[in-house]
């Protein structure tokens, strides 16, 4: 199994079944592209051109896949419509390494940074609060000793999710109620994480695009309360995108990347969505790292994201 060989047969199944939607929409739209056709000629990639964008990987991505199979066509002078889909899942696979330039192997925390502080943003109903269950979840089985601080103080209903969630996962939780300033919750979380030992510390955030420049004054002042605690805290910005908007997400991605310094990406509810190629579009046009990929509602379908098995999956053949 080799470099991947940490993608157990369970995760790689939960993938496999999480990206189905995806996957028959993709194959079932490029058949029609290239119905009638041998070869791959200026009609099949138009209309590849509109498959790729209708499958929310976006205009600008869609356009540099499209110029480098125009490149391999030229060079190979005859390319059969028979091997549009090995070329295709080549490119992707190329644009992903090109975008990630390092996958993360599993849960796990870089060396030196204890307690590790993940703070988390997104906007209320893409599925941060579960992610960040999943995720404690995922830390806690690799016997990291998890803290949660619920600093989404502006809904009462975020505080008692997140709580509900350290009940179910069995990590501690600090929280002070709706209402409470939520530089305060996080000052005190990495305080308790510090004199407790925490491994890994996850900050929750307000969930709301308000207006651009409240949300980075909230975020920004919630990073600096974090580092007279820490001075390098946070050590990742996990923004929470679901991928079933498509479209919807990248602007979202736009919104927060404006905002706050995001540096990672979490990408759920894949399962339940025809939008995959969306995690392909985000990928390329914010160059940050896709960190985890939720991929069905079970407390272990949280997957670290590997573009590798990501692409040889949506192009599995059956």
């Amino acid at each position: 199994m080799g470099l991947f060989s940490f993608f157990s047969k369970e995760k790689k199944e939960s993938l496999d079944k999480g990206l189905e939607k995806t996957k028959e929409g993709f194959f079932s739209r490029i058949a029609r592209a290239v119905a009638g056709k041998s070869t791959v000629d200026a009609d099949v990639l138009d209309n590849l051109e509109e498959v790729l964008i209708s499958g929310d990987v976006g205009v600008e991505t869609t356009l540099r896949i499209i110029k480098r199979i125009e490149a391999r066509v030229a060079k190979d002078k005859f390319v059969g419509t028979g091997e549009l889909n090995k070329i295709l899942k080549e490119e992707i696979a190329i644009l992903l390494t090109e975008n990630n330039s390092t996958d993360q192997k599993d849960f796990v925390i870089p060396e030196g940074k204890k307690p590790y502080v993940i703070m988390v943003v997104g906007v209320n109903g893409v599925g941060k609060t579960t992610t960040i269950g999943k995720l404690a979840n995922a830390f806690k089985k690799k016997g990291f000793n998890v803290l949660l601080g619920a600093a989404d103080t502006f809904r009462a209903a975020a505080v008692d999710q997140l709580t509900i969630w350290s009940d179910r996962v069995g990590v501690q939780i600090v929280s002070q109620g709706m209402g409470a300033d939520p530089a305060s919750v996080a000052f005190d979380t990495l305080s308790s994480g510090l004199s407790k030992g925490s491994d890994v510390i996850i900050i929750d955030t307000a969930g709301r695009l308000h207006n651009k420049i409240n949300l980075m004054n909230e975020l920004g002042k919630i990073k600096k309360v974090m580092q007279k605690v820490i001075p390098d805290a946070p050590h990742e910005v996990l923004l929470v995108l679901d991928a079933s908007t498509g479209q919807n997400a990248i602007e979202q991605c736009k919104q927060f990347t404006a905002a706050t310094d995001v540096t990672a990406l979490a990408l759920t509810k894949l399962d339940g969505t025809a939008k995959g190629g969306v995690v392909i579009g985000i990928s390329d046009t914010f160059k940050i790292p896709v960190r985890y990929i939720g991929v069905g509602e079970k407390m272990d379908d949280l997957q670290v994201f590997n573009r590798v098995e990501f692409v040889d999956s949506l192009f599995k053949e059956e």
